[in-house]
C-alpha cells in the first residue's frame, strides 16, 4: 500500500505540473492569437486525445497537421514548423524526464543541490532534442542523464510500472505545444487566415462537394 501511495503521489504531482504547463501554453497562445486561442485548443482536441490514448505524438501527427490547416494555418508553415517542433519543441518530454530523474534520485535517497538540478535542466534541454515521439522513448534520455549524476541506472526499473501512464500526458503535451508554436509562427508570418476566411473556404469546399 505504501508503495502504491508513493507512485500515486508521483503521478499526481506530474499531472499537476502538466496541467500548469497547459495553462501557460494557453496564456501564451492568448497573448499571440487573442480569442482565437480558444478555437486553436478546440481544433487540436482530437489529435491531443489520440496522442494521449496511444502515448505517441507521432501517431497524432497527420491529424494535428490537418486540424491546424483547418484552423487557418498555411500548409507551407505548418508542414515545416510542426515536424521541426516534433524534434526540438518537446515540452512534455522535457517535463517527464525531469520528474523521472528526480523521482529516481529521491527513491535512492540522493540529494541534488540547486546547482545540480539546474545543470540537469540544461542537460535535458539538449539531450531531449530529437527524441522520438513513441512510447518508452524517454527512458533512453533518462538513462543517459542518470549516469551524469551518479544515480544508479537500475532505477529505471522503478518507472516501468507507471511509464505508460506518464507517457500519455507527455505525448498529449507535445501536441499542444507544437500546435501553439505552429499557430504563432503562422501569425508572425502573416499567413494565419482569419475566421471569416476559414469559414468561406469551408463553405466553398462544401459547395464543391455538393456539385
Amino acid at each position: 500500500v505504501e508503495l502504491l501511495a508513493t507512485y500515486a503521489i508521483f503521478m499526481a504531482e506530474f499531472y499537476l505540473g502538466i496541467l500548469l504547463l497547459w495553462v501557460l501554453l494557453f496564456v501564451a497562445a492568448w497573448a499571440m492569437l487573442g480569442k482565437r486561442a480558444v478555437g486553436l485548443f478546440r481544433a487540436v482536441r482530437e489529435p491531443t486525445l489520440l496522442a494521449f490514448a496511444t502515448a505517441s505524438s507521432e501517431a497524432a501527427y497527420p491529424k494535428t497537421l490537418a486540424q491546424l490547416e483547418k484552423f487557418g494555418c498555411s500548409n507551407r508553415v505548418a508542414s515545416f514548423v510542426l515536424p521541426l517542433g516534433y524534434s526540438f519543441n518537446l515540452d512534455g518530454s522535457m517535463m517527464y524526464c525531469t520528474f523521472a530523474v528526480l523521482f529516481i534520485a529521491q527513491a535512492y535517497g540522493i540529494e541534488l543541490s540547486a546547482g545540480q538540478q539546474l545543470t540537469m535542466l540544461l542537460i535535458l534541454m539538449v539531450t531531449s532534442k530529437g527524441m522520438a515521439g513513441v512510447p518508452r522513448a524517454s527512458l533512453v534520455v533518462i538513462a543517459a542523464t542518470l549516469s551524469q549524476f551518479n544515480i544508479p541506472e537500475a532505477g529505471l526499473l522503478l518507472l516501468l510500472g507507471v511509464d505508460h501512464f506518464l507517457d500519455m500526458a507527455r505525448s498529449a503535451t507535445n501536441v499542444i505545444g507544437n500546435s501553439v508554436a505552429t499557430a504563432a509562427v503562422s501569425a508572425w508570418d502573416g499567413q494565419l487566415r482569419t475566421e471569416d476566411e476559414v469559414n468561406a473556404d469551408l463553405r466553398q469546399a462544401a459547395g464543391n462537394g455538393a456539385s
